[in-house]
């Protein structure tokens, strides 16, 4: 019997104020152990968007990892769809309840795009327009959907793409972290082959960046740092509007245990 090859994920990521916003309300983190990233951007008056997105991704990795020790504790097997659903809501509480008992951070929220290894799948969950895209085989794919209110009128037919790339009505958004008591994620799965590489980004890059361009950075011999600030550079060259932030995801072979035990010492 063939044994496949067991996956991990190198990734790098990197955030930029942009060319015209006075600070940064996108934030990013991640837990490389349980194999976690997120992308946020927040929205709100003051330094509030900064500080949704900030605890958004808090506490979404925080959840994710207390579940995880839940589980094992119990013995229990928790679905990683589970686990990622639970934490984006747990995300939206904390944020929601933030939001509520501070004037000072009243109508805070945050998009929220995040992506979780799991054996030789891959789990994404969104709410809002910040974006995953799969880059395989030199095509750029985006895997999400955007909660925006243009973004759904074209899937409706009721304007053309062409339409909303001219409309005013760009940072319009129909779902976010933190705006409401409930909030309705999205989940998507993959499957993975050998030197995948998934982006998660905010809109800052998106609105100036089409799928080919993303591709076309995301050469297999590129480091992902290079990767992800050639992109960066990409949008501060259109405009740079707002806040931009990448995070890249590149699939390679985990190391097998014998790689990873260090060499017995000579005496």
């Amino acid at each position: 019997m063939t044994q496949t090859a067991a996956f991990t994920l190198d990734f790098a990521a990197a955030t930029d104020i942009g060319c015209h916003r006075g600070n940064n309300e996108d934030s990013f983190g991640y837990d490389a152990e349980q194999h976690l990233y997120v992308v946020c951007d927040g929205m709100g008056g003051s330094a509030a968007g900064e500080v949704a997105s900030g605890m958004a991704v808090r506490a979404l990795i925080e959840s994710f990892e207390a579940l995880a020790l839940h589980a094992a504790n119990n013995n229990e097997e928790l679905p990683i769809e589970k686990r990622l659903m639970d934490s984006i809501h747990e995300a939206n509480r904390v944020v929601r309840s933030a939001s509520e008992n501070n004037p000072e951070l009243h109508s805070m929220g945050t998009t929220l795009v995040c992506a979780c290894l799991n054996e030789h799948r891959i789990v994404i969950g969104n709410v809002g327009d910040s974006r995953a895209y799969l880059v395989r085989n030199g095509t750029c794919t985006q895997i999400t959907l955007d909660h925006s209110l243009l973004d759904e009128q074209v899937r409706q037919g009721l304007i053309t793409p062409a339409m909303a790339a001219a409309s005013n009505l760009q940072s319009v958004i129909t779902r976010a972290i933190g705006t409401a008591d409930d909030v309705e994620p999205d989940l998507f799965a993959a499957d993975l082959n050998l030197n995948d590489m998934f982006l998660l980004t905010s809109d800052g890059l998106t609105r100036y960046a089409k799928p080919e361009d993303i591709a076309g950075y995301a050469s297999p011999e590129a480091e992902l740092s290079t990767i992800c600030q050639s992109l960066i550079d990409h949008a501060k060259r259109g405009g740079g509007a707002d806040n931009i932030t990448c995070m890249m995801l590149r699939v390679v072979e985990a190391p097998s245990i014998a790689e990873t035990e260090a060499p017995a010492a000579e005496i």
